[in-house]
């Protein structure tokens, strides 16, 4: 038997993936989602774009404090301060990398850069350089190469790997590629760049097209030993290469993929949950791997065959994929030690035993409105059970939504704003617009609602309802989310949540819209 390459799985979802709309993270929630992106194996996680703000510096500081096993990466463009903030914020790593960048095809150039090849050329071989002063692990990426012209990649990509660069990554920025030619472009600049030999090539792929994964398997079929990724697919547009998808199809198709990875794959589900609970994104039911639908089968034919032989219809297990840990029911009865244990299991630690008063607390009031508690009801309680960064200027005291046959819904509110109780009332044509009325009846925040989305978590009638509020205010758009066993009480937290978030933002730069 051959032996395989090993494939390095990179994960973006606290960068890449916290550019999608309204998925901004604290810095508490970076560092829960790095926590179980490093139980889960991930080889390098990339945990944010240091220059963008000084919690996105503080947030890339704080989960190379905590990692110990992944190599923590930060994103810096090719210009000497990203370069130099980016070196501070990995310093305490124990496994540290650099991730910098400069658009390389002639739209980028001429129109975002205003810069001439040559200069391109010339600015990336000093950022590598130094970026080498502070992490021999050095990456650099060529943005917009699924659209650049060879010959010019070839130059800029010998030059940087001379200048100390150990990983080449190819991105399609856009998500324009296309399989075949994706693939077959790695395979022509390895064969091209007389120095390939002395770095890895990496691919990171949007999926506006629906290509992501593809593009990224094809990447991998010629010769890519490192794929970027995301949790769930998150990302800017339409999202990234989802990191599942790519692992299970690496581990499902063995026999045609010539790589293996170390990803535990036992902890994607329950990592999948976690992003979902803490960004807002539900899951849609048919995703890949993740979804509620992906093991459900309906029809009578498919049933019939997977009693008869699972593997009939079904060409992985569902427990394998972290499936089986919503099965351990907690209730009314279950004491603390045992509360712990689940919340450890889901990757989820408190910083003092304060904090695990909090979400015990939470837990047993949860447990005297409904029956039996699953991992996904601690997933949204754990939210507001542990301390973090987001300054709570709004808060929900005491609230009576009224309705009635014949008459519009009422809703009178009592909301904590920056520590003084104010009242609030409204009428509207249903006791969720009421209860949104009230609120900005006080508040007067100018936001305009974007989204409203609400999901059971999980079975039954006294399921915790979770709901997503997407307010945009300004061009900011921001993700709100509040959970519940009633649901209008769900409502005002999430959209007092987006409110919060709002009021508290830092203003970030972008790394694709500020250029160099």
């Amino acid at each position: 038997m051959t032996a395989k390459d090993k494939l390095v799985i990179f994960d973006t979802t606290l960068r890449d993936g916290e550019q999608s709309p309204g998925a901004s993270m604290t810095r508490d929630e970076k560092v829960r989602i790095a926590k179980m992106l490093e139980k889960m194996r991930v080889d390098v996680i990339e945990a944010g774009f240091a220059i963008a703000s000084q919690g996105d510096f503080e947030s890339v500081r704080a989960v190379a404090e905590v990692i110990k096993d992944s190599t923590v990466c930060t994103l810096a463009r090719a210009v000497k301060g990203d370069i130099e903030r980016a070196g501070e914020a990995i310093k305490p790593a124990n496994s540290g990398r650099i991730h910098t960048f400069i658009a390389t095809s002639p739209i980028h150039m001429k129109y975002k850069l205003q810069m001439e090849p040559a200069k391109v050329l010339e600015q990336a071989v000093a950022a590598i350089k130094l970026a080498r002063q502070f992490t021999d692990d050095v990456e650099f990426s060529l943005e917009d190469a699924s659209r650049s012209e060879f010959e010019f990649m070839c130059r800029i990509i010998e030059s940087v790997i001379d200048a100390g660069a150990r990983t080449i990554n190819l991105p399609d920025t856009v998500g324009y590629g296309e399989p075949s030619e994706y693939g077959l472009l790695f395979r022509r600049l390895i064969e091209n760049v007389p120095n390939s030999d002395k770095a890895i090539f990496s691919t990171h792929c949007h999926n506006d097209l629906g290509l992501a994964v593809a593009n990224s398997l094809s990447a991998v079929m010629h010769g890519a030993r490192q794929v970027e990724c995301t949790i769930n697919g998150l990302g800017e547009r339409a999202g990234n290469a989802a990191l599942e998808e790519i692992v299970m199809a690496i581990k499902t198709r063995k026999d045609l993929l010539p790589v293996e990875t170390n990803i535990d794959i036992s902890h994607i589900v329950p990592t999948s949950r976690l992003v979902s609970s803490i960004t807002g994104f539900p899951v849609q039911p048919n995703k890949a791997i993740v979804g509620a639908n992906a093991f459900a089968h309906e029809s009578g034919i498919h049933q019939d065959g997977i009693l008869k032989h699972r593997e009939t219809y079904e060409i992985m297990r569902a427990e394998d994929v972290g499936w089986n840990t919503n099965k351990l029911v907690l209730g009314k009865h279950s004491g603390r030690a045992a509360v712990k244990a689940r919340f450890e299991a889901l990757g989820i630690t408190f910083e003092n035993a304060d904090a695990l008063n909090i979400a015990f607390t939470k837990f047993k009031d949860l447990a005297d409105k409904k029956h039996e508690i699953f991992d996904e009801d601690l997933q949204a309680l754990v939210s507001d059970a542990q301390p973090h960064a987001l300054v709570e200027t709004y808060h929900l005291g005491d609230m009576e939504v009224v309705c009635k046959t014949g008459q519009n819904p009422s809703a009178k509110l009592i909301l904590t704003i920056k520590g003084k109780n104010v009242a609030a009332q409204a009428t509207g044509s249903g006791p969720v617009d009421a209860t949104f009325k009230a609120i900005e009846s006080v508040v007067n925040s100018g936001a305009h609602l974007q989204l409203y989305s609400v999901n059971a978590i999980t079975e039954g009638t006294d399921s915790l309802g979770d709901v997503t509020v997407r307010l945009e205010h300004e061009g900011h758009i921001v993700n709100g989310v509040g959970a519940d066993t009633d649901i209008i009480t769900a409502s005002a937290k999430a959209y007092l949540h987006a409110l919060n978030i709002l009021s508290a933002r830092d203003e970030k730069h972008h790394p694709q819209h500020d250029g160099v």
